[in-house]
């Protein structure tokens, strides 16, 4: 036998010569067409590093086979151990037994009996695979197949049983996961589900992404008691500047369900359309302009609530507000020009039909920034806007506002005090066409103008003073509105020179009256060494000389502090004399630390009118949020909104989450009160309470804090 440290080169792909073969081992010995290596051997061919105790390489077949310990390195992607492995480089196939494998990035890991690789594809047969430690998993897949492809990182498990410690929980025959970050076309993790409404709930989402400017996700549902249905989410991008998407879905009611809830349809569909470009001519027409040009469309169509309810098994992600606005924004900006055009419709979704509803169809704006003449002491600017406001049903008006404001500024005593007067000249015209429904008496809509000016002068400072750990900064100001003139004609005269109880019949007038009064404002800032803001404070209190009766306007103060580094606290109300009562009063504080985060609201309004069914006089709200995180490991939260005033809760919810390196465990009760409409054509509300159940195996599975894998709905409430 033949000892010695050095290098063996073996060509063993006589076509291609440059494909070769190096072994190093301590000890080599010839057999004719073998050559046996031993003590610490170690093979490298192309991107694979090999070690093993002993090898057999036969020259005539190109088998290479390696025994115990032996250990296998592709690039930095994962490690391959076993007792034993043949490997035919000529033919390109690799075999292992047992198989060991480690995908380095992932910390994925898995021994099965044997496995065959071929090309790039390997085959493994009866094994075990997981994401957790190897020498006590908590959570471990068993499977009778698999195959995993290297170039694409795509596993398949077949016949695969979940098992948490050694508990089984959940069969599938087949399995597919990534153990890269490659979008890819595959299924999404299910959501399931149990109400004793609505029966057993299971949503299966389909990924597909064929290309990458574009993927689709596909949401079957059916929920066993209630009906089924289909939501889908369709996301592209066709710019460096622009992406969009288009989610559509598509619920049908079992009769039974329908007739018990006296819903308003048996079916319930919808759709939104959200798509951003924020160079919309020159991408779309090929132009090179050199100003700013954008697009924004976020479209919104439903028949009823349900489809917002019904979109999720979440009830935290569903929107319980009674509008929804579609709008379509487009702009282009220069310099010293703005042009803008916007469409905006609302839907409400307490009606049976929005025929009746106000649509602003379009809106056309010109806009001429700020320019200075004289030095600087002569401002002006120019806007202009056009609103078609529009309907199926009853009166619609094109209204067209131009605001030319000029103002004349200086400052005084070495630029301690600064004075300016501003002219604002101000014309609405308006167009009407159709027909009231149902007229009201003495309301007759004509075309009219209404034209004014009214002045302003205005004296402000602000005062600077740096000490050693903060800096102070005060400004005081004053202005007064003076009426001018005006003229007008056609609906806005008979506005104005009708009483009190013909006013309620006109729908279109939105011009506040000018008042002779003087706006006292105070504000403060407290900045620390680092720029950071601790304390922002305003006063504000507007005189009146028009109302000799209502003279004093509400006093505002607005206050925001920063407490401590992790204490905040924000204030805003306004106090009425007349009433010698707060109009409105809102305080939210908030903690936020590493550990813990609290935020703490609360919003008072009083209206000062005599409340009615659906408008009442108070508002009173609290909302209220926790996060406490006890350490690495466990993480707890709890939401509460309530409705003071009409002593309803609005949702809650309280949970934990349980994470760990290759699981994350929680449950979460929550509640939540949200719409629907009845057969009556009314809104109501359901409040649904649930259970939620979160399970994620890391890494084959997104750690997401709003995730839930099960779902149990407890018995509905009206």
């Amino acid at each position: 036998m033949l000892k010695f440290f050095l290098l063996f080169i073996f060509s063993i792909l006589p076509l291609v010569a440059s494909e070769k073969i190096e072994i190093y081992a301590s000890s080599i010995q010839n057999f004719g067409t073998t050559v046996e290596a031993s003590e610490g051997v170690s093979v490298v061919y192309k991107g694979y590093f090999l070690s093993a105790q002993r090898a057999l390489y036969n020259r005539k077949s190109g088998d290479l086979e390696l025994f115990d310990n032996v250990r296998v390195n592709h690039g930095s992607d994962y490690k391959v151990l076993g007792k034993y492995a043949r490997l035919n480089i000529a033919k390109k196939e690799k075999f292992f037994q047992p198989f060991h494998m480690l995908e380095k990035k992932s910390k994925v890991w898995m021994s099965a009996k044997e496995g065959e690789a071929k090309d790039e594809k390997i085959e493994i047969t009866s094994g075990v695979l997981s994401g957790c430690n190897p020498l006590d998993p908590l959570w471990t897949i068993e499977f009778s197949s698999s195959d995993y492809n290297q170039d694409s990182k795509w596993m398949n498990l077949y016949n695969a049983r979940l098992y948490i410690s050694d508990i089984p929980i959940f069969y599938t025959p087949y399995f597919g996961y990534s153990l890269d970050t490659t979008r890819r076309t595959g299924l999404l993790m299910p959501s399931i589900g149990f109400s004793e409404a609505e029966g057993i709930y299971y949503e299966q989402p389909l990924y597909i992404a064929e290309q990458n400017w574009w993927d689709l996700e596909l949401k079957p549902q059916v929920r066993t008691f209630r009906g089924k249905g289909i939501y889908e989410t369709f996301r592209f991008v066709d710019g460096k500047n622009s992406h969009g998407e288009f989610t559509a879905g598509y619920f049908k009611e079992n009769q039974d369900y329908f007739d018990k809830n006296n819903l308003q349809n048996d079916s319930h569909y919808g759709f939104n359309f959200n798509y951003d470009n924020n160079d919309f001519i020159n991408q779309w027409f090929g132009t090179n302009f050199s100003g700013q040009s954008g697009v924004y469309i976020d479209i919104n169509h439903m028949n009823d609530v349900d489809y917002i309810n019904l979109s999720s098994s979440n009830s935290e992600d569903q929107a319980t507000a009674t509008q929804v606005l579609s709008r379509m924004n487009m702009f282009y900006n220069t310099e010293n020009n703005y042009f803008g055009a916007y469409f905006k419709y609302y839907l409400d979704l307490t009606k049976a039909s929005n025929a009746t509803t106000s649509q602003k169809l379009p809106t056309f704006q010109y806009h001429y920034y700020l320019d200075t003449l004289l030095k600087d002491h002569l401002l002006y600017s120019l806007d202009i806007q056009s609103n078609n406001i529009t309907r199926e049903k009853n009166t619609k008006v094109l209204q067209t506002n131009i605001n030319f404001p000029l103002t004349l500024q200086t400052s005084l005593f070495d630029e301690y005090l600064n004075i300016a007067y501003r002219a604002n000249l101000y014309m609405q015209y308006s167009k009407f066409s159709g027909e009231e429904e149902v007229p009201v008496a003495g309301v007759v809509y004509q075309n009219g103008y209404y034209a004014r000016n009214y002045h302003t002068l205005s004296a402000s400072t602000q005062l600077v003073r740096a000490y050693d750990l903060v800096s102070h900064v005060i400004g005081l100001g004053v202005s007064y509105n003076r009426s001018g003139t005006d003229s007008k004609s056609g609906f806005y005269k008979d506005y104005i020179d009708a009483n009190d109880s013909v006013k309620e019949g006109y729908e279109f007038y939105e011009i506040s009256d000018i008042k002779d009064e003087l706006q006292l404002d105070f504000t403060q800032y407290l900045y620390d060494s680092s720029a950071n803001q601790i304390l922002y404070h305003r006063l504000a209190q507007t005189l009146s000389y028009t109302d000799t009766e209502d003279r004093l306007g509400e006093l505002e103060n607005e206050l925001d502090i920063k407490i401590t580094d992790t204490f905040h606290f924000y204030n805003n109300m306004f106090y009425n004399y007349d009433q010698g009562l707060f109009s409105k009063v809102f305080n939210r504080a908030s903690l936020v630390t590493p550990d813990v985060s609290v935020t703490l609201s609360h919003l008072y309004k009083d209206s000062f009118k005599e409340a009615t069914l659906d408008v009442p006089r108070y508002t009173s709200y609290l909302t209220s949020s926790v996060t406490y995180n006890y350490n690495k490991h466990y993480s707890f939260s709890a939401i509460y909104n309530f409705d003071i005033e009409t002593q309803e809760k609005k949702n809650m919810s309280v949970g934990f989450m349980y994470k760990k390196r290759c699981w994350d465990f929680g449950i979460r009760y929550s509640e939540n009160n949200r719409p629907i409409l009845t057969n009556t054509g009314e809104s109501s509300s359901v409040y649904d309470k649930y259970i939620y159940l979160t399970l994620v195996l890391k890494p084959l599975m997104q750690s997401e804090q709003s995730s839930s894998f099960l779902m149990y709905k407890l018995p509905e409430s009206k």
